[in-house]
C-alpha cells in the first residue's frame, strides 16, 4: 500500500528575510537608476537657446511596470508566493490607512515605521514593492494623486529596500537602535529628494549668471546648483518638516518596533513552515 506523509521539502530552510536573486537585483538596479534620473535631472539640465519652458521627463511613467517586474522576478525565483503576496496586500492596506493619520502634515509622517520594519523582516525586494504600493494606496485613499506621487513612491521604495539590506544578525535592542538611526536618516533623505523633485518649479528658474540665489540656474556647474538647492532645503524644510518626520518615525520605531518585529517574524515563520511542507513520494 502506498501512503502519503508530509515531509520537509529539500533545500535550505530560510527563517530570515527573503534573499535577492540575480533577476531581482538587476530589476531593482534598473528601477533605482531610473529613479535617480527622475530626481537628479534638474542638476544636469542644459536647455537649448531660446527655450522658455522645460517639462519634467516622463521617466516616471516606467515606474509602475518596473514594480510589476520586481514582483514577477521575485515570483519566478521563489522569493514571493501567494502567501507573501497576501501579506504584501495586507501591509499595503494598513500602511496606506495609517498614513492618513498624518500624511506629512507639520512633519507628522506615520507611514515609514511599518515600511522599515516590514522591509527589515521580509527583505529588500519586498520592502521595495511595499514602499511603492503603500504610497500609491495612500494617494488613492486621500485623493492626493498628483505629479508628486511617483517621486514619493520611489523614495518609499528605496526606504523599504534599504531596511532589507541592513545587517541581518542584529537582534533585540541593538536592532531597534539601528532601525531608529536608519529611520532618522531616511526621514531627512526623503525630504531632501522630494524637495529636489519640486525645487525648479517651486522657485522658478533663474537666469544664467545670476548672483546668490536659491533658484536653479540651467547650465551652471552641478556643484553650484547643488549648493543652491541645499540652501533652499535648509531654509524651507530641514528644521521643520524633515525634523518632525524624523522624530515621528523614531518614536514609532521605539514604541511599536519590537512588537512589530516579533509579529511579522512570526508570520514569516508560518509562511515558511507552510511552504516547506510537501507530500512525500508514494510507494
Amino acid at each position: 500500500m502506498s501512503q502519503t506523509t508530509p515531509t520537509r521539502a529539500t533545500g535550505p530552510r530560510r527563517d530570515a528575510a527573503f534573499g535577492l536573486g540575480l533577476r531581482s537585483v538587476a530589476v531593482l538596479s534598473v528601477a533605482s537608476l531610473a529613479g535617480l534620473a527622475m530626481f537628479l535631472w534638474p542638476l544636469f539640465l542644459q536647455p537649448a537657446p531660446g527655450v522658455e519652458r522645460v517639462d519634467q521627463p516622463f521617466i516616471f511613467m516606467v515606474l509602475l511596470p518596473i514594480v510589476v517586474l520586481v514582483v514577477v522576478a521575485e515570483l519566478t525565483e521563489g522569493g514571493m508566493d501567494s502567501k507573501i503576496l497576501a501579506v504584501l496586500a495586507v501591509l499595503t492596506a494598513v500602511n496606506g490607512a495609517i498614513r492618513l493619520l498624518g500624511a506629512g502634515t507639520a512633519g507628522i509622517e506615520t507611514i515609514f515605521f511599518l515600511l522599515i520594519v516590514a522591509g527589515r523582516v521580509f527583505g529588500a525586494g519586498f520592502g521595495f514593492v511595499l514602499g511603492c504600493t503603500s504610497l500609491f494606496a495612500s494617494a488613492l485613499l486621500s485623493s492626493g494623486v498628483g505629479p508628486w506621487v511617483p517621486f514619493q513612491m520611489m523614495c518609499a521604495a528605496w526606504i523599504g529596500m534599504g531596511a532589507g539590506l541592513l545587517p541581518s544578525r542584529l537582534r533585540g535592542r541593538a536592532e531597534v537602535a539601528v532601525l531608529v538611526v536608519y529611520g532618522v536618516v531616511v526621514a531627512y533623505l526623503y525630504g531632501f529628494l522630494m524637495n529636489l523633485s519640486s525645487w525648479p518649479f517651486t522657485l522658478g528658474i533663474a537666469a544664467p549668471g545670476a548672483g546668490d540665489t536659491a533658484q536653479m540656474v540651467p547650465g551652471d556647474p552641478v556643484l553650484e546648483n547643488l549648493h543652491r538647492f541645499v540652501v533652499y532645503t535648509l531654509l524651507t524644510s530641514t528644521w521643520g518638516w524633515d525634523t518632525g518626520r524624523a522624530i515621528t518615525t523614531a518614536l514609532c520605531l521605539v514604541v511599536l518596533g519590537p512588537a512589530l518585529l516579533t509579529t511579522l517574524r512570526r508570520a514569516l515563520r508560518r509562511v515558511h513552515h507552510v511552504a516547506s511542507i510537501a507530500p512525500a513520494p508514494t510507494d
